[in-house]
């Protein structure tokens, strides 16, 4: 029988090494995107927004309502940022809002 090693690892540590291993890290950056957008932009630009992609840097954001895909534009660069540094990587490079 094999000796067991009494080592102990947090549930994060494993989480990661989980993902790691299993090449899960894009989708679970695409997720934590979503809830960001969710997080940053509240329940207002939520209940307007019909879908959240993640797309090699770039971050497509599909609205229902025009006037506040106008308003939005001109605050791209800040949206990147505030998202970036929620995310904590520089994931996004680039906002489309359609």
């Amino acid at each position: 029988m094999a000796k067991r090693e009494n080592d102990s690892f947090s549930i994060q540590d494993l989480m990661q090494t989980f993902i790691k291993e299993n090449n899960l890290s894009k989708g679970m950056q695409k997720m934590k995107v979503e809830e960001t957008w969710i997080k940053m932009m509240g329940p207002g630009v939520a209940n307007h927004t019909t879908s959240v992609k993640l797309q090699n840097k770039t971050l497509v954001i599909q609205l229902s309502s025009s006037v506040l895909r106008e308003e939005l534009s001109y605050g791209k660069d800040k949206i990147i940022k505030m998202m970036n540094e929620e995310i904590g990587d520089n994931i996004i490079s680039k906002l489309m809002l359609v």
